[in-house]
């Protein structure tokens, strides 16, 4: 067994116990964790609880009732981690990041990439960076660092959280107890994902390009 392969199976194992153990609360605090950028990742945390949420292994809840419930204590829990990622950006900014980037697990070349991203592309790439793993967890310091509005950062990084986690809810129901077979697919959904992102920069790109030259000919 690879190192890669051990560490992945150590994480599995230890979303997994954690969530067995203290329900909704442990999802929130796994959340919390991932959205202050630490190496868990949401795909296992949400897609293992989804299958036990909806089997009734979660809590004692109806089916429907839990997975509402798991939407919203998972969606909140990485919003409050985002909150901290965003205020380590706007307070600490880059000098905290070359200081203490390295307890967290941050690569400078990812934040430098993410940091492009967001100076290039602004507010709309805390939103659209949601559905893509690794830099979703990321935008945050930039966001905090640039002094994003705070509001808008909480709509965009909430609206992108439910989204996300609706679809990987939805995958552990329809997987049930075979849903670690969705990890192999999801490195492949990280390619699928900036794809989709450099899709839509291009269609807004485009739809600013055409809005100017509207404006600039009705000046004429």
């Amino acid at each position: 067994m690879s190192i890669i392969t051990s560490i992945t199976v150590g994480l599995i194992k230890f979303v997994e116990a954690i969530i067995i153990k203290l329900g909704l609360g442990g999802v929130f605090f796994l959340m919390l964790l991932e959205g202050m950028l630490l190496p868990i990742p949401s795909e296992i945390v949400m897609t293992f609880s989804g299958y036990l949420a909806f089997y009734r292994l979660l809590d004692p809840y109806s089916p429907y009732v839990s997975v509402v419930l798991l939407l919203i204590v998972g969606s909140v829990g990485d919003l409050v981690g985002a909150w901290i990622a965003y205020w380590i950006g706007k307070y600490g900014g880059d000098p905290f990041i070359i200081r203490y980037g390295k307890y967290l697990f941050l690569k400078p070349d990812t934040i430098d990439r993410t940091k492009a991203w967001f100076n290039r592309y602004g507010d709309l790439s805390v939103f659209v960076t949601r559905f893509i793993p690794v830099f979703r967890t990321f935008i945050s310091i930039p966001a905090g660092i640039a002094t994003m509005n705070f509001r808008k950062f909480s709509i965009y990084t909430l609206s992108g959280d439910i989204i996300f986690n609706v679809v990987l809810i939805y995958l552990g129901i329809l997987f049930g107890s075979h849903w670690e077979i969705l990890l192999k697919y999801f490195n492949e959904y990280s390619y699928v994902g900036v794809a989709i992102f450099a899709v839509i920069i291009i269609y807004l790109i485009i739809r600013v390009i055409r809005n100017r030259s509207g404006s600039t000919q009705l000046n004429k």
